[in-house]
């Protein structure tokens, strides 16, 4: 009988893999150069692998990580990281505070930063998208995550699983206290990732969005211990 752990350990193992056939891509998406259509479609079909995958694999994330979150302690503060820190995780983080103020957990500190260059503001776009949610990102500009600030987070907020993987090795962080955001989820997804709107058009930075704050309102749920969950765990 394969167990829960073991169930894991398979996941892992696939994507692992699937990330170490995946070519070599510029921070906005694009190849480095023209890559060959046979890579193409190579690159094609472990995409789509990995898409159902992630399809397949989402109610047991989701489970894991909503079990996880209410079996530790209330953090007292909570990092959300992203790439660049000026589209998702400035949007997160400002939601994350709203929804924690509105259910009485005001002392929870909630920043965000980003793994590139710091002191950029978030694009007209963006703040623009991010004020139908009603969120403010006008005077935003990007924090570059440093040691200090990730090990000092409770728990950390990631938009991929690279980014995970990062925090862990750059900055000895265990994998219990980072979460993939896109885990929480209420509705079925395609992709565990967070789709990154870096160069891409405004209709894309509001589907995102829409995406982060059904996440983060479960995200906020889970660790003040409200019920009204949007779908079964």
């Amino acid at each position: 009988m394969i167990t829960l752990p073991d169930r894991l350990a398979m996941s892992h193992e696939l994507t692992m893999r699937l990330d170490a056939r995946r070519p070599a891509m510029t921070s906005s998406g694009a190849g480095v150069g023209r890559v060959p259509k046979r890579r193409d479609s190579a690159a094609d079909i472990l995409g789509g692998l990995r898409r159902v995958l992630d399809r397949l694999l989402h109610r047991f994330r989701r489970r894991t990580a909503l079990a996880a979150l209410a079996a530790r302690r209330r953090p007292a503060c909570v990092l959300v990281l992203c790439s660049g820190n000026i589209f998702r995780s400035p949007f997160a983080a400002a939601v994350l505070r709203r929804e924690l103020h509105r259910q009485g957990a005001k002392t929870i500190r909630v920043e965000s930063a980003g793994f590139t260059v710091p002191g950029r503001a978030s694009p007209p776009h963006a703040i623009a998208a991010a004020a139908r949610h009603g969120i403010d990102l006008a005077g935003h500009t990007s924090q570059l995550v440093v040691a200090d600030l990730a090990r000092a987070a409770d728990l950390i907020v990631v938009m991929e699983d690279l980014q995970r993987r990062s925090i862990c090795e750059r900055f000895g962080r265990a994998a219990r206290d980072v979460l993939l955001l896109g885990d929480l989820d209420p509705l079925p997804v395609t992709s565990r990732a967070i789709e990154d709107p870096v160069e891409q058009g405004p209709e894309v930075c509001e589907r995102v969005y829409t995406r982060i704050e059904r996440c983060v309102g479960e995200l906020a749920r889970a660790l003040t211990g409200s019920s009204g969950s949007s779908a079964p765990r």
